[in-house]
């Protein structure tokens, strides 16, 4: 059965879609990864029309559905791949709770500021209820200042784990976004893409077997 990751935050703009393609692009060397995009805004959708064509792009299976056709998406998907991602809906609570019902996995991605924290509250307590475990990736976190500290000691306080030490504010995530593509794939010796993997890496050991 597929290791099933949704990736989940209630707060609009907080990376979801950037996060999951990249999280897909570099799982794809290693595993046969599906994305299921379930976000009316399509950015994820957008992104995989863009791929179509590119030599670096590795193989992929895409779908977009919302509503009551997600769970017969998930089901189909996982019989067929090792590993399925969701890229769900901000906003959206009914949506995102049969997104993390159906996880291994809910991946919050958080900027280091204090509304992306308090917006993830919401997704926390999905999971909770869902009884599913949840990590937290901090996301576009800023080269210098001390917010990125403060943020960490807040979820030590609040003992939320994070997946890796998270990825900074690089203009190579949105560039390769724009090609259809991950880091990974666009600029593999790069220090985003370094930091892709150390999630990659972090993933793989809570993936079974």
């Amino acid at each position: 059965m597929a290791f099933i990751i949704a990736v989940a935050q209630q707060k609009g703009g907080a990376g979801k879609s950037t996060v999951t393609a990249n999280l897909a692009a570099a799982l794809a060397a290693d595993f046969r990864v599906a994305l299921l995009d379930t976000d009316p805004q399509a950015t994820l959708s957008r992104w995989a029309e863009l791929r179509a064509g590119q030599p670096a792009a590795r193989p992929l299976t895409f779908e977009a559905v919302s509503g009551w056709r997600v769970p017969a998406s998930i089901d189909k998907l996982a019989r067929d791949h090792d590993i399925v991602l969701l890229d769900t809906a901000p906003h959206a609570e009914t949506d995102s709770k049969v997104a993390i019902r159906a996880a291994s996995l809910v991946l919050i991605p958080m900027q280091p500021a204090g509304p992306d924290l308090w917006a993830s509250e919401a997704t926390l307590k999905l999971a909770g209820s869902e009884k599913r475990q949840a990590l937290v990736l901090l996301n576009r976190v800023p080269a210098q200042g001390r917010l990125k500290d403060q943020i960490g000691a807040e979820l030590d306080s609040r003992k939320l784990a994070t997946l890796g030490p998270g990825w900074g504010n690089r203009t190579g995530f949105a560039t390769a976004f724009m090609q259809g593509l991950g880091v990974t794939e666009a600029s593999p010796r790069s220090t985003a893409a370094e930091e892709v993997l150390a999630s990659v890496a972090a993933l793989k050991a809570l993936m079974p077997g």
